[in-house]
């Protein structure tokens, strides 16, 4: 029996969510600034060495879900609640580069966040999925390889609708400006800002679940649907959130970290004119409690609707602020940023 493990990290989105999507990205070409965080989806793999014949077991531990399948009835697309993500995966693997075979298995999956969280927690773990398949297997895959199965998973496989951020966040880890281009072209840049530029940065943010779990999906058609139509305002925003996104950039390389929090606040505004989904009551009222208990900025993290918000905050008063936001119902923490994006390692079983 092959033991594998894998991990790859959940990230933040600074500023451009909503340019890595099609069409936009494109016709007119994306932009994305973000993070990875000490939040983490892993897979727990082990795999029979017999070729043929057997099953195929998937648990999603988090979230009370399992099942099992002989491989043979694993030859066409199966959609179950909770391990579609799983059984794509496996699928895709056997197809592409195991000359569809399908091995015997067992994979556990754990994600260090809620469903619905805003924080890229689906393709993360789609990520470790596939990060724990080429580990096992020993598949020449590099980074961006990866990160593109695991986009082509999610978005052509499964037909699930969203952008291109989140795979490539989870698979390079880090602080990431990413250009998503036309012809499927993504180029990562990874940046390299000064230690102390980073530790006053993550001092100064804190994240908070607002209670509420959300569905990107209707969010993003409507952002798609932005490009699409003559809705000028919505595509002025888009235009925007790049733009905002290049400038986040510069502001963080050179330290200068009120200007990055003036433009996170501006970016939050351009955002919700892509989406009358993307904020609600709830979000608002969160959001004005924020600023009223010292945050200089907010925004939700992904697509909106619910799941995590983001403020920027003077770190002295961080804990005044987290009490505030408990009090009206949310799970306020800090946050640590990482470096290394998805990783694989044998285990002894």
């Amino acid at each position: 029996m092959i033991g594998v493990r894998a991990r790859a990290p959940l990230r933040l989105g600074f500023a451009g969510g909503g340019t890595d999507l099609s069409p936009f990205c494109d016709l007119h070409g994306g932009a994305i600034l973000n993070v990875t965080i000490d939040r983490f989806a892993y897979c727990h793999l082990e795999v029979a060495s017999k070729e043929s014949g057997g099953q195929a077991h998937f648990r999603a531990a988090d979230i009370g879900v399992e099942s099992h399948f002989d491989v043979a009835d694993l030859r066409q697309p199966r959609e179950i609640d909770g391990l579609s993500l799983h059984i794509a995966t496996y699928n895709r693997i056997s197809e592409q580069f195991l000359d569809g075979r399908k091995p015997p298995v067992r994979m556990v999956t754990t994600i260090d966040a809620p469903p619905g969280s805003g924080l890229g927690s689906s393709s993360a773990l789609c990520v470790a999925m596939v990060e724990a398949f080429g580990k096992a297997f020993d598949l020449p895959l590099g980074q961006y390889d990866v990160a593109r199965i695991a986009f082509e998973i999610e978005r052509i496989d499964l037909g699930l609708a969203g952008g291109r951020q989140d795979q490539y966040a989870a698979a390079f880890g880090g602080f990431n400006y990413m250009e998503f281009l036309q012809e499927e072209r993504v180029i990562v840049n990874p940046l390299r800002i000064p230690e102390s530029v980073v530790r006053e940065l993550e001092a100064s943010v804190l994240i908070c679940f607002t209670g509420v779990s959300r569905s990107s999906d209707i969010i993003i058609r409507d952002q798609i649907k932005t490009v699409n139509t003559t809705d000028l305002l919505g595509m002025e925003s888009l235009q925007r959130l790049k733009t905002d996104a290049a400038e986040m950039k510069q502001a963080l390389l050179k330290g200068e970290l009120g200007l990055f929090s003036v433009i996170l606040d501006r970016s939050w505004q351009n955002k919700k004119n892509t989406s009358a989904s993307i904020s609600n009551s709830h979000i608002e009222e969160f959001y004005e409690l924020a600023r009223r208990n010292g945050a200089t900025a907010g925004k939700v993290s992904g697509a909106g609707g619910g799941g995590f918000m983001m403020f920027m905050v003077d770190p002295a008063d961080r804990i005044p602020l987290a009490n505030a936001l408990a009090k009206f119902g949310g799970v306020a923490s800090p946050v640590y940023f990482t470096q290394q994006g998805a990783v694989a390692w044998h285990t002894r079983t």
